[in-house]
């Protein structure tokens, strides 16, 4: 029951902070940023957006990464070959909430850990 109640209480402090419409705004902002990181970037990535779904892929190694908009749980959730992560927003950045990396910082570790070579993408 204590799990439950302590889900129950992060969503509705997620809901206080955040809307629907201001998730949305914020999720599509992050990923046109994403885009033009990747299109900056000096690696081996390219990248395909169906909207609410960012596909990465190691050209290198021919593995993904992929960003997805979770609307319901109001999350950006990354998936990699090293597990997944749930980012939140904290009225700044996208933050990971068991690693507590930020979106930046942890697409960064798992391209890198994915990628033949060391990947830096910046916003």
């Amino acid at each position: 029951m204590k799990f439950v109640a302590g889900v129950y209480d992060k969503l509705c402090n997620r809901v206080d902070r955040m809307n629907e419409a201001e998730f949305i705004h914020q999720a599509e902002e992050t990923m046109i940023a994403l885009e033009d990181a990747i299109d900056e970037a000096n690696g081996p990535l390219d990248y395909e957006n169906n909207g609410a779904v960012l596909t990465i892929d190691c050209e290198d190694t021919k593995s993904q990464v992929i960003v997805s908009r979770q609307l319901a749980m109001l999350q950006l959730w990354v998936a990699a070959k090293s597990g997944g992560f749930h980012c939140d927003w904290d009225g700044q950045q996208w933050q990971c909430s068991t690693t507590s990396e930020s979106l930046l910082d942890l697409l960064n570790r798992v391209l890198s850990e994915q990628s033949a070579q060391a990947i830096e993408l910046t916003l």
